[in-house]
């Protein structure tokens, strides 16, 4: 500790030279990521891109087909909104502990066929069996993800496979029963998703949560175990995951009157983790923003219902792939500019784990030709004995070299 000119007691400068707040950051969990603080001016402008381009859709729609931003229909696009971004949030919130989970599509429409099979029994009674079956298969996959530490996707993957088993057991579409109407409350729905995704992102933009929530992501080599909490963390999040993608499969089925459609459900997969990636979420996991969720959900939607409008026919596959190769681009950018600026030191992650910097904080390694010495250097001054042999000669010694 010091003193400054007004007697006030301040961190001392380290006798390396290097500023007490970079060496902070050299100490800041460097086996769990990159220290430092992740920036955020990237996804601040690409929000700023994605707010402009949803403002620019909802000008079209309205301009174009101003039916559809009134009275009921504007209802059913809010419910669509908050539908998707249950879906994104799943996605997103998977990406962000590093294990995405793709069986989130699958697990959307089974669930929409339970509730429109079951239905008239009640909101509650379908609910609550689907909430449970949730649960547990989010268990399941978490346990598979974290115990034998294998990649999230192709855990997820096999898991789609089993629920696209339980949604091919039908013969054909299922009409829905009962009489849930979601549009009844449509602003609630959407103001609760968007309450959830803004604060979502709020809480991951700090430092120590967005570092516990990714701790999974690797740091050297992917398949080498992350520990307790970041097993934990992550099998939290697949669980939530699975969760959010049921609900979002209950309002996609309660929100389109029509009957369901027995197939794969891995286009909603698509769409769901193509509209996270553009939301500014990294592919890697970590890193995403705040607003983005929000901006990219309702992006999506507005232009699947203008499209609509207009009587285009496209595919859920192509606008998911489209969606998810611009997510992929964005993933570019924001690793690239994401990254802590950690007062202007390079980062260097050597193949053990450490972190190199580009300060020197430790004692540089002795040249390769500077041999320890055990005996101390002879000097020109120093006199020596007609029995004392230098250590080194440049030729060997002859027997009669000295005048005996």
């Amino acid at each position: 500790m010091g003193y400054d000119e007004t007697g006030r007691s301040v961190p001392a400068e380290p006798s390396s030279g290097v500023p007490a707040a970079v060496l902070e950051n050299v100490f800041d969990d460097p086996a769990h990521g990159e220290p430092g603080r992740d920036g955020v001016a990237v996804h601040v402008i690409w929000e700023f891109v994605l707010l402009a381009g949803l403002a620019t859709m909802t000008w079209l729609l309205w301009r174009d087909h101003p039916d559809a931003l009134r009275a009921g229909r504007l209802d059913a696009l809010l419910v669509d909104v908050a539908a998707l971004g249950l879906l994104a949030l799943a996605a997103g919130l998977s990406l962000r502990a590093a294990a995405v989970n793709l069986a989130i599509g699958p697990v959307a429409l089974a669930a929409a066929l339970h509730f429109a099979e079951q239905g008239d029994r009640g909101v509650r009674e379908a609910l609550l069996p689907a909430l449970v079956v949730a649960v547990l298969g989010g268990l399941v996959l978490a346990l598979a993800v974290v115990v034998l530490h294998v990649p999230g996707w192709a855990a997820s993957l096999a898991g789609a496979a089993g629920v696209v088993v339980y949604i091919e057991r039908r013969t054909g579409p299922v009409v829905a029963q009962g009489g849930y109407d979601p549009r009844d409350t449509a602003l609630y729905l959407f103001v609760g998703f968007a309450a959830v995704a803004v604060l979502g992102g709020l809480f991951g933009a700090m430092k120590p949560i967005r570092r516990l929530v990714g701790r999974f992501r690797p740091v050297a080599d992917p398949a080498r175990r992350r520990g307790g909490v970041a097993a934990l963390v992550t099998a939290l999040a697949l669980i939530g995951s699975t969760v959010l993608a049921m609900l979002g499969g209950v309002l996609l089925v309660a929100n389109g009157g029509g009957p369901v459609v027995p197939r794969s459900g891995l286009d909603w997969s698509v769409l769901a983790v193509g509209t996270a990636l553009l939301a500014g979420t990294s592919a890697y996991g970590r890193r995403g923003g705040v607003f983005g969720t929000l901006f990219a959900v309702s992006l999506v939607e507005v232009f699947l219902t203008w499209s609509a409008a207009e009587g285009w026919t496209i595919s859920r596959w192509a606008v998911g792939g489209a969606v998810l190769g611009a997510g992929l681009l964005v993933t570019r950018l924001v690793e690239t500019f994401g990254r802590p600026r950690w007062a202007g030191m390079e980062v260097r992650p050597s193949g053990d784990g450490t972190i190199s910097t580009g300060w020197m904080l430790t004692r540089p390694p002795e040249p390769a030709d500077a041999w320890p010495s055990v005996l101390p250097v002879r000097t020109t001054e120093t006199t020596v004995d007609a029995w004392e042999a230098p250590r080194w000669e440049s030729e060997p010694r002859r027997w009669d070299a000295d005048d005996r």
